[in-house]
């Protein structure tokens, strides 16, 4: 007879989703809209592959995050829903599309982002700068920030990603170094930072973001954010994170609304300009806040 191991009623209690996390499910005149125009234009979303909570207030708002180069990527993160494979070669009509939905949709600010294309020798940068200036000649007006992938060091690369004209460029660190091994296994720690570090040198407004709730400890937490200051981090934006399916990373521990707004203080202090910090916050919410800080 195999014995099952035996859970505690305060470790039961403690994963058990707490009510700051719920919300409300996607409806409405706005969301149809959008949804219906993600169809039309056989766009992908990180809102929809990432399971992202926000998804129904953000549509509802008409707006979305757009994610370019398809929607397979080459990592296998284990915090990340989004499909793990070989990606089919991408698109070059997709920058035209993403471009002609943003000025359908009227958007004031978009946010792109892509998967991880380690096949490509350019990491899909001409992709990235294509999606971009098709954007700005359609919609000068939008402001945009563009969520970029790990370059792997190809500095080359990075530069044609962040040089279309984009008023904000993110790059997501996730989780603290101690746990980059079990949580972003093909990223390196130091490499991510170095890429902010340029992106900041290039003179853009710099962004990255990272989950909780992985079982990080708070001395963790001030390493990554001091880490960050050092970097002269412009953005930092905290948030829960929340398991996708069974076969992902699993949920340590939920972490209360207080302990995000004590974060957010100690970010301030060291220099970040801006944190937005909260259960639900992800890299997207809220980024039009985020384009004149």
């Amino acid at each position: 007879m195999i014995e099952l191991p035996v859970v505690s009623k305060e470790t039961e209690e403690r994963k058990r989703k707490p009510n700051w996390l719920r919300v409300k499910l996607p409806i409405g005149p706005e969301y149809a809209k959008v949804r219906k125009l993600v169809d039309e234009n056989k766009l992908h979303t990180i809102c929809e592959s990432g399971n992202c909570p926000n998804m129904g207030e953000c549509w509802g708002a008409g707006t979305a995050t757009f994610m370019i180069l398809g929607n397979v990527c080459t990592r296998s993160c284990s915090f990340c829903a989004v499909a793990t494979g070989r990606p089919p070669e991408y698109d070059e009509e997709e920058p035209k599309r993403v471009a002609e939905a943003i000025k359908t949709m009227g958007v004031k600010h978009a946010v792109i982002t892509s998967v991880n294309r380690d096949e490509l020798k350019d990491r899909g940068a001409e992709i990235w700068y294509q999606t971009v200036v098709q954007t700005k000649a359609l919609s000068p007006t939008t402001t945009i920030e563009t969520l970029i992938p790990d370059v792997k060091g190809n500095w080359d690369a990075l530069e044609r990603m962040i040089d279309g004209g984009q008023e904000v460029v993110s790059h997501n660190m996730e989780t603290v170094k101690d746990l980059y091994r079990r949580v972003r296994p093909q990223a390196k720690y130091d490499r991510s930072l170095e890429e902010l570090h340029r992106i900041k040198e290039f003179g853009k407004r710099s962004k990255s973001g990272a989950m909780l709730g992985l079982g990080e400890t708070d001395d963790q937490v001030f390493k990554l954010m001091d880490d960050l200051a050092e970097v002269k981090l412009d953005i930092l934006t905290l948030g829960q994170y929340l398991q996708p399916t069974k076969m992902h990373h699993e949920v340590i521990d939920y972490v209360h609304p207080d302990k995000f707004e004590f974060f957010k203080e100690e970010g301030l202090k060291r220099g970040i300009k801006y944190v937005e910090s909260g259960p639900l916050v992800r890299s997207s919410y809220h980024a039009e806040r985020h384009v004149h800080v």
